[in-house]
């Protein structure tokens, strides 16, 4: 594990196109999961410590608002090749097991992480109504290890403030995570090198 922080991304820019299978086979692109009050695209996978300790909040989290016609999506963009937990079949599992409300993306080539500029997982990233971009940061302070509670609150607050057509302080805390696990030579260019 190789601790790493969100590149974060610059706010204003529009949620990029996508093609993408799910762990069923069927193929989502933006289009297909455009939601009427906003958009939120995570990167995750299955074997993180970082997104293992706060998923069973965070599959809360995404259900409540969902409710809220804030459409949610996640990627997952490691290489399954090296890391066969994170394969499509422990992909399925994984969302069967927590019940996943949201579509579960398997982004083999990595080009998608590339055109969000994922750096880490977990690694959020927050449209608006117009999938203008305004908010890339963490879930919330809670880490593994620390005696900090689980609450989703960074990522509620801007989700909220999305809601109510408030603006999001620019200001915000980066996620932190392990790396996404580059496929040999396939690290992007933005890729900061991840801290010890």
């Amino acid at each position: 594990m190789t601790l790493t922080a969100s590149t974060m991304l610059a706010l204003g820019v529009e949620a990029p196109d996508f093609h993408l299978p799910d762990i069923r086979g069927r193929i989502w692109s933006l289009a297909d999961v455009e939601g009427s009050k906003g958009l939120l695209i995570m990167f995750i996978c299955n074997h993180c410590p970082f997104v293992k300790h706060i998923q069973n909040v965070l599959v809360q989290v995404c259900a409540e608002y969902q409710q809220k016609y804030i459409s949610v999506i996640a990627i997952n963009s490691n290489d399954f090749a090296t890391y066969p937990d994170d394969s499509p079949d422990n992909m399925a599992r994984q969302a069967d097991r927590l019940c996943f409300t949201f579509p579960y993306l398997i982004d083999e080539s990595q080009a998608v992480a590339k055109i969000y500029h994922a750096a880490c997982t977990p690694d959020f990233f927050l449209f608006d109504a117009q999938l203008k971009l305004v908010y890339r940061g963490q879930f919330d302070d809670s880490r593994p290890g620390k005696n900090i509670p689980i609450t989703g609150r960074d990522l509620r607050t801007a989700m909220d403030a999305v809601l109510a057509y408030r603006p999001i302080p620019t200001m915000q805390k980066p996620s932190m995570g392990c790396n996404i696990k580059w496929k040999p030579g396939n690290e992007p260019d933005y890729y900061f090198h991840p801290t010890d």
